[in-house]
């Protein structure tokens, strides 16, 4: 099998991403790769501590490794740090690595890009999946996950802090994707078929953050409008 890494977010879809690969045994998944703000020691864009990261790695039994970045980290400096930790990775022995990306031509493309300059081959086994299909197979498999973080422009507050089953997929508003793919919502795998034992936490306390957009457009390689960027969100501590 050949050798690949697994960007890991924490969220469903790198979950269900690493679950097929497994099944389909055509790569050995032998380390997941997770960006950590530096600032406050939480997942990039989840928001999730670190501790309750580890303890997912150490549930799934694969090695995980940590790229600190600064909270407000321009786009060229984003892109000089993941150059450095994915030539290491090709370094030694690398070949692949994993997305759960599902539709975003975009970031495909930016990942396809950036990861030509240093000799490894992006791998989406999710892409172009039907999202309603997607999120059943989810949840037939026996993946059990909850909500992190939620876009205050598309979904109130109710929907941050909730457990993802048929009746949060039921209540999601007209026009959200049921996975989310479009930044709606973000989650927190706990249990499944990939993981030797439950990862428990407890819930905190529910959070509105802003932030502001890139203040240069280059400073932006997800979305071609500025003024398409979200700024605001609710945030589920979990502890």
């Amino acid at each position: 099998m050949r050798k690949a890494n697994l960007n890991w977010s924490s969220g469903k879809d790198a979950a269900y991403a690493l679950y097929l690969i497994q099944q389909q045994k055509e790569f050995s998944v032998e380390k997941l790769v997770t960006t950590i703000n530096s600032e406050n020691e939480r997942v990039s864009m989840h928001g999730l501590r670190k501790d309750l990261l580890l303890k997912q790695a150490q549930s799934l039994g694969i090695p995980l490794q940590l790229i600190s970045l600064p909270g407000d980290v321009p786009m060229r400096d984003y892109n000089d740090i993941m150059e450095r930790e994915t030539k290491a990775l090709k370094a030694t022995g690398f070949t692949h690595s994993i997305f759960g990306d599902i539709f975003l031509e975009d970031l495909r493309q930016y990942r396809e890009q950036q990861l030509q300059k240093v000799g490894l081959q992006p791998v989406f086994p999710l892409w172009k999946k039907n999202t309603s299909e997607l999120m059943q197979e989810f949840l037939s498999a026996g993946f059990k996950a909850i909500t992190v973080s939620v876009n205050v422009k598309l979904l109130d507050q109710s929907f941050c802090g909730r457990l993802i089953d048929e009746k949060f997929l039921a209540d999601l508003p007209k026009g959200v994707d049921p996975a989310g793919e479009n930044g709606e919502f973000h989650s927190f795998v706990f249990d499944g078929p990939i993981f030797k034992v439950p990862v428990n936490f407890q819930k905190g306390e529910i959070v509105e953050r802003s932030y502001a957009p890139p203040s240069e457009k280059k400073d932006n390689c997800f979305k071609k409008e500025p003024e398409a960027w979200d700024t605001r969100f609710y945030y589920c501590d979990l502890k």
